[in-house]
C-alpha cells in the first residue's frame, strides 16, 4: 500500500520532516516516490512550518494512497491557514 508520511531529516533535538509518499513497507527514512512538502515543528521567528503541494496530496489520495494521523492533521492545519 502507497502511504503519505513524515520522514526525518533533523539533526539530533532538532526535528525536521519531509513529506513523501512511500511503500508502506518501507523504512520511515527509505527509498520514496515523491516529496510533497516539508514540516518543521521548531520554526520560530521568520522560518517556514509548512509546505505542502496540495494538488499532489490531493493526486495520491485518489490514487489510494492513506495518509498517516500525524500528516492527515498536518494537512489539516495546512488548509485552515490557506483559507
Amino acid at each position: 500500500m502507497v502511504t503519505i508520511r513524515l520522514s526525518r531529516v533533523g539533526t539530533k533535538k532538532k526535528p525536521f520532516y519531509h513529506v513523501v509518499v512511500t511503500d508502506s513497507r518501507n523504512k520511515r527514512d527509505g527509498r520514496l516516490i515523491e516529496r510533497l512538502g516539508f514540516y518543521n515543528p521548531m520554526a520560530t521567528g521568520q522560518d517556514i512550518p509548512m509546505k505542502l503541494d496540495l494538488e499532489r496530496i490531493k493526486y495520491w489520495i485518489s490514487q489510494g494512497a492513506q495518509t498517516s494521523d500525524r500528516v492527515k492533521k498536518i494537512i489539516k492545519d495546512n488548509a485552515s491557514e490557506a483559507a
